[in-house]
């Protein structure tokens, strides 16, 4: 295949792949809305629960069909991957019952500067000066047209930091898992959705009764309210399984940056279906802000010395005989 074209189909690929991430998510967050602020149905950790027991089952068929191949992830991994992915659940819900929208938002917004500086710190990543400000520029935009009203207490706090920094690792580790043991997504998820299943329809109803005091098993299922969870755990399929897919394409920092445009996209939509209530105009100017962000990061971080991975060698021992210290001209390769 001509260089040309083999670039062609790897971009085509990728747009396929944000797409997909794009329109699950938007779409999961739509029935989510609906399910939770139309029919009260608050049980958070809970139906994450059974989102992966549906991703689960997704995984079954697709071993059955031939689809995904035996793989191999170590027990440890597994359990400190699920340990952060629970965490971050929780602490995401916690984080917005102890603290104001607002705060919850910019600690949302922490999670990109997080990343970033475990990138340099585990993966010797360095970004060029476009890059960061590229992505201050998408923090800029997402915070002015989301972050409202902004108050902070103790607890609050401490939970947004839990939160933000298990996000942080558990992204950052869907990477790592991939690179290290060479696994594709389905392979991943097979590995980790039925553990996250488990432990979360385990502890999922006694966390959603200390946040909300109420019962998961004493709620009024209706046909309405069956038929919003079962079509939220479909759509939660695509969801985690476009997680996996885009991390492993790009980097969980990127996956955050051109994140946002969900949430600008959200936005958009809630004006046009419920209503322009908060639309104003530095609602607008923030979303400009963000969208001129991500295009300008997509354009840095691609180009040579964007955003590369270090990739220092040992001196060879024919050249420590000698005592010379060997140089590289490609210690940088391409992320």
């Amino acid at each position: 295949m001509a260089p040309g074209s083999k670039a062609e189909r790897k971009a085509a690929l990728d747009a396929v792949s944000w797409m997909f991430n794009v329109v699950t998510s938007v779409g999961i967050i739509m029935v989510n809305k609906a399910l939770m602020a139309t029919h009260g149905f608050s049980f958070a950790t809970t139906l994450t629960g059974l989102h992966f027991a549906t991703t689960t089952l997704m995984t079954l068929v697709m071993k059955w069909l031939g689809y995904i191949q035996p793989s191999y992830l170590p027990f440890p991994e597994l359990v400190k991957f699920v340990f952060f992915a629970n965490l971050s659940i929780v602490g995401m819900n916690v984080s917005l019952m102890w603290n104001s929208v607002g705060f919850y938002q910019i600690a949302k917004l922490c999670i990109i500067p997080v990343l970033c500086f475990l990138e340099i710190l585990f993966d010797k990543v360095r970004y060029s000066r476009d890059t960061k400000l590229s992505i201050m520029l998408v923090l800029i935009g997402v915070a002015v047209c989301t972050v409202t009203d902004v108050s902070v207490n103790s607890k609050g706090m401490i939970a947004a930091i839990i939160a933000v920094w298990s996000t942080a690792l558990q992204q950052h580790y869907v990477h790592y898992l991939q690179r290290k043991y060479s696994l594709g997504s389905f392979n991943l998820l097979g590995h980790t959705a039925p553990a996250q299943a488990a432990s979360l329809l385990i502890l999922g109803p006694f966390a959603d009764f200390w946040l909300t005091n109420k019962r998961v098993d004493t709620f009024n299922y209706t046909t309405i309210v069956t038929f919003f969870i079962v079509l939220s755990c479909i759509i939660a399929v695509g969801t985690n399984l476009s997680q996996f897919i885009c991390i492993g394409r790009f980097t969980a920092v990127s996956f955050q940056v051109l994140g946002h445009m969900k949430t600008i996209l959200v936005l958009t939509l809630g004006f046009i279906f419920f209503g322009k209530e908060g639309l104003s105009f530095h609602v607008v100017l923030g979303m400009i802000l963000a969208v001129i962000g991500m295009i300008w990061y997509g354009n840095a971080s691609s180009k040579p010395g964007g955003k590369e991975r270090q990739v220092y060698s040992l001196p060879s021992e024919k050249t420590q005989k000698h005592g010379i210290l060997s140089s590289q001209s490609d210690l940088d390769q391409k992320v």
